[in-house]
């Protein structure tokens, strides 16, 4: 079984919730190895989403299948397997 963290993306956070915040909930699945909540560059406001590394594949698997869907503030956050991001497509 392959040891090596696993990030996953959660989408949909309420604008209020912290990085401990997402640290306390995901550390209900596991170890978690970092939090990262990106912020827009013009407004440095945080943009509703977070990702989140787990240190095994077994504990992502966990937290998504725990957490993917749950209610935060009234907002149905989405966790799911953060995917790689694509280099070759342009942003226009």
């Amino acid at each position: 079984m392959n040891n090596e963290p696993k990030k996953l993306f959660v989408g949909n956070l309420p604008f209020s919730t912290s990085e401990e915040d997402l640290q306390k909930l995901f550390e209900q699945s596991g170890s978690v190895s970092s939090v990262s909540m990106p912020l827009d560059r013009e407004t440095g406001r945080k943009r509703g989403f977070a990702f989140v590394e787990m240190e095994t594949q077994a504990q992502a698997e966990q937290a998504v299948k725990a957490l993917n869907g749950m209610t935060i503030d009234g907002r149905q956050i989405a966790v799911n397997a953060s995917q790689p991001r694509d280099r070759s497509s342009k942003r226009w």
